[in-house]
């Protein structure tokens, strides 16, 4: 453990964080792009939420017409250069190639996709056509995947657009909660800025809609209203020393990496709770930020571990080591954390049980909480006519419609905490939903 040393400057923050889908230079993209086969009815292409035509997207690239391939990348998914990063493609369109059939390395769809957006964006291309203004007004609550996708496809059916964003910079956890590993956030906010260009709808930031009253403006103001409001902090555990220093959650623990970099504390031995996609992230980036030891905990074995593989893979490939069937009963420590006080768990039928007598403490400086997200339930039960299911997301029907309220929602609040790329998808999809909803 420990090959990182801890970063002290912008560039080696930047070393050690360093992108693992680089950019393809154009020799790499013709090369890559002429490997693919051009399946007819591709199974990449059903794989992706967003369906991007992506037989025909790497044709255009192998053909020199970089631009058509961005155009038909975006026409599917305007978070396309994101997503060709951020995308988990290992279990999406690569994990669908066909050369997985016969031992064959899949094209690196992300990448490719990733370089023809970028050049779009860099050149700021001109790639989308807007219908004319129908003097319709809607507002959008939180710039996320999900709320900025609705935006782009809203003004290119004519609506004018709102979006009121929280925080001060927007695409959510696209900048505030991906590994710095997969995107850095000039990339997201250059596809941010761009998309903004193209389409022309206004972002209010550092504007949180969380009272009666702003619902109550944005309901007169506005002819619809979606929401893209993603999920809250990381849920509390109840354990005994949860309140301690250093036990954090890992959202928080993200997004606090992503903007302030090299400059915040990671400990030394480092316990990460959780099985999911966001556990291997933080275990990957303590050990990446120069943590001695990093030990990933889950109350069942490796294999009902909710993470993908590739992503349990990448955390154990800097070190990480996975601790399972152990269940956490305790943080200890006096102010600050000083270890985790374990109980060993049995699975019998489906039930998971702790064995008694089993308890077993590991020493640790830091512990990170990756065990889940609270739902915005407290928003939510400010507007009439909300309903959630028992997890505590929005019920929509097909068009993305609340109830019979002029709300309609998609992202994680509704999908309980998906992909970019499924986010993306909804928010769309919610868009042509108003549209309908509107023109009736």
């Amino acid at each position: 453990m420990g090959e990182f040393k801890r970063p002290e400057t912008e560039q080696e923050f930047a070393d050690n964080f360093s992108q693992i889908k680089p950019l393809m230079n154009e020799t790499e993209a013709y090369y890559e792009s002429s490997r693919c086969l051009f399946c007819y009815d591709a199974p990449c292409q059903k794989a992706c939420p967003t369906a991007i035509d992506i037989p025909l997207f790497i044709r255009q690239i192998n053909s020199g017409d970089v631009t058509g391939s961005a155009e038909t990348i975006y026409a599917s998914n305007y978070f396309g250069n994101a997503c060709g990063k951020v995308c988990p493609t290992e279990v999406l369109c690569e994990g669908a190639c066909v050369y997985n059939e016969q031992n064959v390395k899949p094209i690196e769809i992300g990448r490719l996709q990733n370089f023809a957006t970028k050049q779009a964006i860099e050149e700021n291309k001109n790639l989308f056509s807007l219908a004319p203004e129908n003097g319709k007004k809607i507002a959008i609550v939180g710039a996320g995947p999900a709320g900025v996708s609705c935006a782009c496809e809203l003004r290119a059916l004519g609506y004018e657009v709102d979006i009121f964003e929280a925080k001060a910079k927007p695409s959510g956890l696209t900048v505030h909660g991906v590994a710095p590993y997969k995107i850095e956030n000039e990339e997201v906010l250059d596809e941010m800025e761009y998309l903004e260009k193209q389409f022309g709808y206004r972002v209010t930031y550092n504007s949180p809609i969380n009272s009666e009253e702003d619902l109550r403006k944005l309901e007169e103001g506005y002819d619809a209203i979606f929401l893209g409001i993603g999920l809250g902090n990381t849920s509390v555990l109840g354990l005994p020393g949860e309140d301690l220093d250093n036990c954090v959650g890992a959202t928080e623990l993200i997004e606090e990496l992503r903007m302030n970099h090299h400059q915040i504390k990671i400990g030394n031995k480092v316990v990460v709770l959780g099985g999911g996609n966001t556990a291997m992230d933080a275990a990957s980036e303590s050990a990446r930020m120069g943590a001695e030891s990093v030990i990933l905990s889950y109350r069942r074995g490796p294999e009902e571990m909710g993470a993908y593989d590739f992503e349990y893979d990448l955390a154990k490939g800097v070190g990480a080591q996975g601790l399972f069937n152990v269940q956490p009963v305790e943080i200890l420590g006096n102010g600050g954390v000083e270890g985790v006080r374990f109980t060993r768990t049995e699975v019998v039928g489906n039930e998971l049980r702790e064995i008694p007598g089993s308890e077993f403490e590991i020493q640790c400086d830091m512990v990170i909480k990756a065990t889940g997200q609270l739902k915005q339930k407290d928003f939510l039960n400010m507007i009439a006519g909300v309903e959630m299911d028992d997890g505590g997301r929005i019920s929509i029907d097909s068009s993305g419609r609340i109830g019979s309220t002029k709300y309609f929602a998609g992202g994680d609040a509704v999908n309980g905490g998906a992909e970019v790329v499924n986010a993306a998808a909804e928010g769309k999809e919610a868009a042509q939903g108003i549209h309908q909803y509107l023109m009736e």
